[in-house]
């Protein structure tokens, strides 16, 4: 019954014409410890004042440890919540998908608890689109069953691009993205870079994939998600 209502709800909700509607969005970092993943989530946050509600289950933060957000940069304030259940991760993220004055939802979960089956995502699927607020899940060691999430990501560390004053400083961190499945863009494969200086995010059609994106397979978007 509550998920029936959920989905009234939702309807009556209306979009912004040509924005990009928050929702529940799946990362599985490769390999399953791997930071980069975050980093890249991180610059596709909305750039606002508001706090991102961070929770993380016993299992990831014992083989992950917690986010050094210092060191990724984030300078908004960070609610961290730490629980040893899955079960108890999703119930926090979702209850916290209420408060709309949150910028963002951030779970990891490790494996493939039973907590975490269609029923939970499609929770959280609502609850994200009704707030207005972004959903990500990050899927540490976990296999991309069935899921209700909008998109579902791969993503890898790549070496940083080349700096233009120091051959032998980092430049420009960079990502392998591999978007394998999505309901409201077409999956395909990338590499990203971010520009700290403009805040932008660059997306390069990978050759491998067999289509270029449009604009000579370069597309270029505002770091806000």
């Amino acid at each position: 019954m509550r998920l029936l209502r959920l989905q009234k709800d939702l309807g009556r909700k209306r979009r912004q014409p040509g924005s990009a509607a928050p929702t529940l969005s799946e990362i599985f970092p490769e390999p399953a410890v791997d930071a980069a993943a975050m980093g890249y989530m991180l610059a596709r946050l909305p750039r606002t004042d508001a706090p991102v509600l961070w929770v993380q289950d016993r299992l990831s933060r014992r083989e992950a440890g917690r986010p050094y957000l210092s060191g990724i940069g984030a300078s908004r304030p960070i609610i961290m919540v730490n629980l040893s259940r899955p079960a108890d991760v999703l119930w926090t993220m979702e209850d916290g998908l209420r408060c709309r004055a949150l910028a963002a939802v951030i779970g990891e979960v490790w494996g493939d608890p039973p907590a975490l089956n269609f029923t939970a995502t499609k929770r959280l699927v609502l609850r994200s689109e009704l707030a207005g607020v972004p959903c990500w899940l990050i899927r540490r060691a976990a296999t991309p069953n069935l899921s209700a999430a909008r998109d579902r990501w791969r993503i890898g560390a790549l070496p940083s691009a080349t700096n233009p004053y120091d051959a032998r400083a980092p430049g420009k961190p960079r990502w392998a993205l591999d978007l394998f499945r999505s309901r409201q863009a077409k999956p395909g494969k990338w590499v990203a870079e971010y520009d700290r200086a403009t805040d932008h995010l660059c997306h390069t059609a990978s050759v491998r994939d067999g289509t270029l994106a449009e604009g000579k397979g370069t597309s270029k978007q505002r770091a806000t998600g």
